[in-house]
């Protein structure tokens, strides 16, 4: 696995920057911009993924940014059921549906696998040089 100079460079964080844009757009239309709170949940939830990736990776430490990761994995998840409400009220279409279903579940995927590596990493991160 690649090293990281800014989380920018992460894969997990792009993809969870496209998902976010998505679930933005989303929101726009009617009626689901109508339904404040799941509109503020589903927001919330996708910019999580992609912010948690970031604010780990600033920490410095392998084993904060794992933590992180995991905040950020359950996110993606969060915004997967989300996404299966918005789906059942009408809100999106299924193509919709599936293309951000599976964006956030690849966004999971692959941050999933960078806490599996950073596990296995003889690493410990920028601030234990």
């Amino acid at each position: 696995m690649a090293t990281f100079n800014r989380f920018e460079d992460i894969i997990a964080w792009q993809k969870a920057r496209v998902l976010c844009k998505k679930i933005h757009v989303f929101t726009l239309k009617k009626p689901f911009y109508r339904d404040f709170k799941l509109v503020s949940q589903i927001k919330g939830s996708s910019g999580s993924a992609m912010d948690n990736i970031a604010e780990g990776f600033e920490r410095g430490g392998n084993k904060e940014f794992s933590q992180f990761l995991s905040i950020s994995k359950g996110s993606a998840g969060e915004t997967r059921s989300q996404l299966y409400r918005a789906l059942d009220n009408g809100y999106i279409t299924e193509k919709e549906f599936n293309e951000a279903y599976l964006l956030a579940d690849e966004v999971g995927k692959l941050t999933g696998a960078l806490m599996n590596h950073l596990k296995s990493s003889e690493l410990k991160g920028n601030k234990f040089k």
